[in-house]
């Protein structure tokens, strides 16, 4: 399945609609990328929960949760981040993306960062939210942390060796590909556009959020999360 937002917004919707569709089906974690490669952690039945009821899209609770990813990266002010040590004990959301996708993720953490700021400022300090660049090439600690400033000053930015970025998002069902320019000579990067709610109490990732979940879920879930539970 390929996730070309740049350039094939409507495509990548349609995309997204049979991945969806491919959840309930099979229980499969929803993923993007010329790959094709994302894990499983959702179960059928807890799938098809999350369109119960005809609202707006929910969350996925997963019957298996996915374990943190032993990241160290580089964070926005050009020091080293142990993603498992500054979060352990954290509700902490993570999302792999890059700056120069022009939809899908400025949209994703305009959603999260609106959601967050209606929080209690209590609240708002106990969340992590976490975005690790799919473009590491293009998104130096400098320009991430211009674009996540835009959305949060308190947004963590990670960046760092593609490889290990790309192992780190496979253990989470996300399938990340190395940029490559397509037939116009653009840039693209394509990547799972999955969003993982990790609860403190395991520090695993029990909830899955997909692109076409709205702000209103999150403005419902975050409260719950912040305070350390399942929405």
């Amino acid at each position: 399945m390929h996730h070309t937002p740049r350039h094939r917004p409507r495509r990548a919707r349609r995309a997204l609609g049979l991945a969806l569709a491919a959840v309930l089906l099979t229980g499969a974690a929803t993923a993007c990328g010329t790959s094709g490669d994302g894990g499983s952690g959702a179960s059928g039945d807890a799938a098809a929960s999350a369109d119960a009821g005809g609202g707006p899209k929910q969350g996925v609770v997963l019957d298996n949760p996915f374990e943190k990813p032993e990241l160290v990266l580089t964070d926005t002010d050009g020091e080293t981040y142990d993603l498992v040590e500054e979060t352990r004990g954290r509700p902490t959301l993570i999302y792999f993306g890059y700056t120069h996708c022009p939809d899908v993720c400025p949209l994703t953490m305009s959603n999260i960062a609106v959601a967050k700021s209606k929080l209690p400022e209590s609240e708002q300090e106990k969340l992590r939210i976490v975005f690790v660049t799919s473009d590491p090439e293009r998104d130096t600690p400098e320009s991430l942390g211009e674009w996540l400033r835009a959305q949060d000053p308190d947004f963590i930015g990670l960046t760092g060796d593609f490889e290990k970025i790309q192992a780190g998002a496979r253990s989470l069902g996300i399938a990340l590909e190395p940029s490559v320019e397509d037939e116009n000579g653009d840039v693209v990067s394509s990547h799972g556009t999955q969003v993982l709610a990790f609860l403190p109490e395991d520090d695993r990732a029990h909830v899955l959020y997909t692109e076409d979940v709205p702000v209103e879920t999150y403005e419902k879930d975050l409260p719950a999360l912040a305070e350390g539970k399942l929405p």
